[in-house]
């Protein structure tokens, strides 16, 4: 169904499929199958890329200083991810996922990213987290030392 255009009829069958518990929509425009459920450690990760898979993104922020122990803080129910498309903040079963645009051109990103084979996903280094957190005017006080 990946390749289905949204015709009306379409669109029916998702709202009763839904109805009937056989799919679920985990944000707009995506569904899961109730039968089968991604894991749900790294679900969110595979709603991330399907939601911007044109466009850099990149776990960084809290999220990601989280994740290196840079902040004590243990960021939960929430994915803070930069990216170079949209920003918003989209609500799923597994979380909030949190968008933020960066104007920053790629050859600037890059060489600070590494990918994490466990979500799939690259993830900032942690000056770039940093950074990250400095040029979105976020709440740099929760970092150590």
């Amino acid at each position: 169904m990946l390749d289905e255009p949204y015709t009306p009829a379409f669109t029916k069958f998702l709202a009763d499929s839904v109805k009937k518990g056989i799919i679920r929509r985990v944000v707009t425009g995506q569904f899961e199958s109730t039968l089968t459920p991604p894991a749900p450690a790294t679900a969110i990760y595979k709603i991330i890329k399907k939601m911007r898979s044109e466009v850099l993104n990149y776990i960084s922020l809290e999220s990601q200083l989280s994740h290196t122990g840079d902040i004590s803080q243990v960021i939960m129910g929430r994915v803070t991810v930069m990216t170079k498309g949209r920003s918003g903040t989209f609500f799923t079963p597994y979380g909030i996922i949190e968008f933020v645009h960066t104007k920053k051109p790629l050859s600037k990103i890059a060489p600070n990213l590494y990918f994490d084979p466990e979500v799939s996903m690259y993830r900032a280094t942690v000056e770039q987290a940093i950074a990250d957190l400095k040029s979105c005017n976020r709440n740099i006080h929760m970092l150590e030392g």
